[in-house]
């Protein structure tokens, strides 16, 4: 009696070429493929890794801005006792601030 199958035999898949020399070609094939890929990812990662930096950059721009716009004025001066502050709105007008106010 003759064994079903050998170890070493492997069982045919469907659509498997039996050419020996396709099979080198094609692991050649999958290996440019891959190398390839890896180039793709590695340029889009450092394309978006420097998206990243600039968003950092415009951002850090943007607080260092508005940190400036809310920070407060430091050369008011106190104005003298008596001393009424008063500003041009246009034309013949004046508006005067601070007359109505005692012990400011």
């Amino acid at each position: 009696m003759e064994p079903i199958a050998s170890a070493g035999d492997r069982p045919s898949k469907p659509g498997s070429p039996r050419l020996p020399g396709i099979a080198g070609l094609l692991w050649i094939g999958g290996a440019l493929a891959t190398a390839a890929a890896v180039g793709v990812a590695a340029v889009l990662a450092i394309v978006f890794a420097a998206t990243v930096v600039v968003v950092g950059v415009l951002g850090a721009v943007l607080l260092a801005i508005g940190g400036f716009a809310y920070r407060p004025r430091r050369n008011l001066r106190r104005s003298e006792p008596g001393v009424i502050e008063a500003r041009h709105v246009g034309g013949h007008s004046w508006v005067a601030y601070g007359w109505d106010q005692r012990g400011r």
